[in-house]
């Protein structure tokens, strides 16, 4: 029995620049489409659909919530520190109770999915090494967590002065 291909749908890195309000809606529709052949290659890479799912669920987050609705970076041109900044500090900012092995989660995702805009050719080898860089910095990352829960009073604005939202 023989597997159905799925077409291969090929991106250019402008198919991720947003300068206007349709441009947002044309960039999210080509990362839901990138996010959903991102799954099926995890798949077809031997993963068990729940895995896949978790991995995409947590690139679909950095993706499309921080790096092109919050960051406003074109996914296939990252910038130095993306990463670094999601995980040192928007995460943290942006979830209820953060914790250490739910990011370290959603830096599984975020390796992966480099990994395959680097298969796909959408990213560089020195851009995929200095990102999986920025994701290694888990030391960094439960220090900045713990940091973040022990703030009082005004600390915050010190505590994100070290690793800003915006770079």
């Amino acid at each position: 029995m023989s597997e159905e291909k799925q077409p291969e749908i090929e991106f250019e890195h402008d198919d991720f620049e947003s300068a206007s309000f349709d441009d947002e809606l044309r960039v999210d529709g080509c990362c839901q489409e990138l996010l959903k052949r991102f799954y099926l290659y995890l798949v077809g890479r031997g993963m068990t659909p729940e895995q896949a799912s978790e991995l995409a669920f947590s690139a679909d987050l950095y993706l499309r919530d921080y790096v092109v609705d919050f960051a406003r970076q074109n996914v296939s041109r990252p910038q130095p520190g993306i990463v670094r900044r999601f995980a040192a500090t928007w995460f943290i900012t942006h979830t209820l109770d953060p914790e250490m092995r739910i990011l370290e989660r959603h830096l599984a995702g975020v390796r992966e999915l480099y990994r395959y805009l680097h298969g796909q050719h959408l990213i560089s080898r020195e851009e995929l090494d200095f990102l999986e860089a920025e994701a290694a910095q888990t030391d960094y990352y439960r220090q900045r967590i713990e940091s973040f829960l022990a703030i009082v009073d005004d600390g915050y604005f010190a505590w994100e002065a070290e690793c800003p939202l915006r770079g």
